[in-house]
């Protein structure tokens, strides 16, 4: 059997042909959907008109008065659900869009107990909504996939990055039925939702709820040309639905259902759609023959391209740059810059605002016109594999959500061969800029602050290498430079290897992030870095000595001896990580669990400790019990 193979370009050629080939299919097939039916009173609150079976009027025939709405200042729609009230934003064939009850002004998170819904025969939560949940201390529930949706603020700007998100349609953990309290055994204090509709990545602030008539009725619900449908979250609901070719509410107390077509171009309803029989013969047969025509005319244009040379190994240009233009905007889901934005945000990229230039590429910090502060990395792709390869990792890691990874804010292709990635560089900067601090500067991290940027940078390399597949590793973690710290001093990692290439196999992936984090520790602990420090740490800690090599502005003799033991117990780690890395002895994994044991500990002694560590994005990725880490 002979195997064909591809190239790029041939490839592009392929599935345009393709996509061709869809297009007269569907323009042969579609048909146009009618929209929201209103009501047999044309009942309107303002201007918004009011779809069956919701209505104002109560003399409106309509199948129950759970449906009755209430109009404000004929401005604002309210449903009455039991005691509570609802503003109602928006309607849709299947469900009604409202907002949280008793909302005033703007608030990002809501409590979880204030929606107070509980399910009944009429109205339940849709599985279309995404939850946005706030300060949760078990992070299982918490699903990366969902953060590549656009969810806007209450303010209606971007909402930035979530702590935690949770698509409702995932049935993992929470079940239809269940209300938003339900998350509370989670230890979340707050949530917000967005509705997102299938086929869609765009959310619409506010909660979905599905509505329903009870199936047991006594009077027929649907009407003629319609089908009984069962609801989803609402058992034994049912609604209506028009057969195809009719369009309409589908109830019998309704519009029920209408004739739809298409009549010279046109949608056409009812008696408008009678027409004389030879003319749909007259499309068919046009079709018929036009059809294997231009099948014909492609499958010749495609062996025309299969023919065409093309040099073995040579790394086209034209093709890179299309097919990475094509997996930009998969992979880079937000923005995409220009080199020009980038190279002026980065005074053209010059040596002074560079933070890091390694195997992992160079990272400039730069700040846009309209103010905001970025870091773009910048990777040179040196072959076509390369340049796939990563742009795979892009798509990858720009769909993780945790809180303590630097979020990817936008992407710039300069050329076929060099790729920019733009990430956000919070507030106070680097964690070297704090560790190697200069004389005068006011402020110096305490051994708080430091055990808890050392334990969440140790629980996101976990996260990335055990709870993401394929697993990610950093393969450059040396230097405290790509560590930032926002304006709380939570940790945003960035800088994770784009290049896979001489990256080695698994096996070493894992081991050189965990001798890389070892290194990190000791510049932590130390509050310097040069080249010789491992050997000279190791033979301090190997001799007692430990306290030589703490940053005397932590004033180590100073110190309780809970926390003289806490940094003992940290420089172990750090040893352990240089010693038996290289041989797999310990895992990130490992470090993470023991890390968080110290954090849980170091909690229960202090109340400063306590404050410091409740909100800990830590608890993103694993509970404080390390016995809740799961490892495969």
């Amino acid at each position: 059997m002979k195997i064909m193979f591809f190239s790029l370009k041939q490839q592009v050629h392929y599935k345009a042909m393709l996509l061709a080939l869809l297009l007269v299919s569907f323009t042969l097939t579609s048909r146009p959907v009618m929209s929201l039916v209103p009501n047999q009173c044309n009942d309107q609150c303002g201007t918004i008109q009011i779809p069956f079976p919701f209505h104002l009027n109560i003399s409106c025939p309509s199948i129950s008065t759970a449906f009755h709405l209430s109009c404000l200042n004929s401005t604002t729609l309210y449903l009455h659900i039991g005691f509570k009230t609802y503003r109602v934003l928006d309607f849709f064939s299947d469900s009604v869009l409202v907002d949280f009850p008793g909302t005033t002004g703007c608030r990002q998170y809501n409590d979880l107990n204030a929606f107070g819904f509980t399910k009944n025969d009429h109205f339940g939560i849709s599985g279309d909504n995404v939850l946005g949940l706030y300060d949760c201390e078990d992070s299982s529930l918490c699903k990366a996939a969902c953060e590549t949706n656009d969810l806007p603020g209450c303010d209606g700007n971007n909402g930035g990055s979530l702590g935690c998100c949770y698509p409702l349609s995932d049935h993992s953990i929470w079940h239809f039925g269940d209300g938003f309290s339900f998350f509370s055994k989670f230890g979340c204090r707050g949530f917000t939702s967005w509705v997102v509709s299938r086929g869609t990545n765009t959310g619409k602030r506010g909660v979905k709820l599905e509505w329903a008539i009870p199936r047991n009725i006594s009077d027929r619900i649907c009407a003629n040309n319609a089908d009984m449908v069962n609801a989803t979250t609402i058992e034994a609901g049912v609604r209506c639905l028009c057969k195809d070719g009719f369009v309409g509410d589908g109830f019998a107390k309704g519009a029920g259902c209408i004739k739809s077509c298409i009549k010279e171009g046109q949608e056409a309803y009812g008696k408008e759609c009678d027409r004389p029989k030879h003319s749909h013969k007259k499309l068919v047969i046009l079709a018929g023959v036009l059809a294997p025509i231009f099948i014909l005319v492609s499958l010749f244009l495609f062996l025309c391209i299969l023919k065409r040379p093309v040099k073995p190994g040579s790394f086209q240009l034209d093709q890179a740059r299309y097919n990475s233009t094509l997996s930009f905007r998969k992979g880079c889901r937000t923005r995409l810059f220009s080199y020009r934005e980038l190279d002026e945000a980065t005074r053209a990229f010059e040596d002074s605002q560079m933070l890091v230039n390694d195997k992992n590429g160079t990272i400039h910090a730069g700040i846009l016109s309209d103010g905001s502060h970025i870091a773009v990395q910048k990777v040179q792709c040196e072959t076509e594999r390369d340049l796939i390869d990563v742009l795979s990792r892009i798509e990858l890691i720009s769909s993780v959500v945790h809180r303590n990874l630097a979020r990817m804010v936008g992407c710039c292709i300069e050329s076929g061969s060099t790729l920019l990635v733009v990430y956000e560089y919070p507030a106070n900067g680097t964690l070297e800029k704090h560790l190697h601090y200069s004389k005068g500067q006011k402020f110096v991290l305490d051994w708080y602050k430091r055990l808890r940027i050392a334990t969440e940078i140790a629980g996101i390399l976990a996260y990335m290498q055990y709870e993401i597949a394929p697993p990610i590793f950093h393969h450059g973690l040396k230097s405290s430079d790509y560590v930032f710290l926002d304006v709380d001093f939570s940790v945003k990692v960035s800088g994770f290897a784009l290049l896979s290439s001489g990256c080695g196999d698994g096996h070493n992936n894992y081991e050189n992030d965990v001798y890389d984090f070892g290194l990190l520790l000791l510049e932590i602990i130390s509050g310097t870095k040069y080249t010789d420090m491992p050997t000279v740490a190791l033979e301090k800690i190997k001799s007692g000595k430990q306290e030589e090599i703490v940053d005397p502005s932590l004033y180590y003799h100073e110190q309780p001896l809970t926390r003289r033991e806490q940094i003992e117990m940290v420089a172990d780690i750090a040893t352990r990580c240089l010693l038996f890395g290289a041989d797999d002895k310990i895992g990130m994994i490992d470090v993470a669990k023991e890390l968080v044991h110290i954090a849980k500990e170091g909690n229960k002694k202090g109340p400063e400790f306590e404050e410091t560590f409740s909100n800990s994005s830590l608890l993103q990725m694993i509970s404080m019990s390390p016995d809740s880490i799961h490892v495969p």
